[in-house]
């Protein structure tokens, strides 16, 4: 069993009091273009998400952690699992820390190291993807770190600030298996 606890942070269950912290993230403009969101969300569907966030990911088909480093309860981002296919062994994954001075402090890549550990040991996936934006240069230095492969560009995929920009699909395939 891998445990979700590393170094300098450990990842967590979503709490009812990560209600404010999800509402943030979830109407912040600037990480719309990532999350595939196009309209801001009201406290009333979070906290609708947040009652529902105790299902099983092999009856909600993702599962969302949040990324902490006290044992005070705020959480610094998220990471995803996301159209988990258990037929196929395979899940999408998505990282995103909300506040700048929490990027570059390592809290980003020990948190994708957990949950590809846990991807593959605890829920033997074969393999993880990735999406993410040509241009996001942090993005794509964090999950080659890890070693996830650029297999595919999707030309013109994300419309920002109309503007067309490519997307890459990122995959890591777990070799124990």
């Amino acid at each position: 069993m891998i445990t979700l606890k590393g170094e300098s942070i450990y990842l967590r269950a979503l709490e009812p009091q990560d209600l404010e912290f999800i509402y943030a993230i979830e109407n912040d403009q600037n990480i719309w273009e990532v999350s595939n969101t196009q309209t801001p969300y009201s406290r009333f569907l979070i906290k609708q998400y947040l009652e529902n966030a105790h299902q099983d990911i092999y009856e909600a088909k993702q599962l969302r952690l949040a990324i902490c480093q006290d044992e005070d309860f705020p959480a610094l981002g998220l990471i995803d699992l996301f159209d988990f296919d258990p037929r196929n062994n395979r899940a999408g994954i998505g990282i995103v820390i909300q506040k700048e001075e929490n990027k570059g402090q390592n809290i980003g890549s020990e948190a994708l190291e957990l949950l590809i550990k846990y991807a593959f040991y605890n829920l033997n996936l074969h393999q993880l993807y990735a999406n993410i934006g040509v241009e996001n240069v942090a993005s794509i230095a964090l999950f080659t770190k890890f070693g996830f492969e650029k297999i595919g560009i999707k030309k013109d995929w994300i419309l920002l600030q109309n503007h067309y920009q490519d997307e890459a699909l990122y995959q890591l395939i777990n070799k124990q298996i």
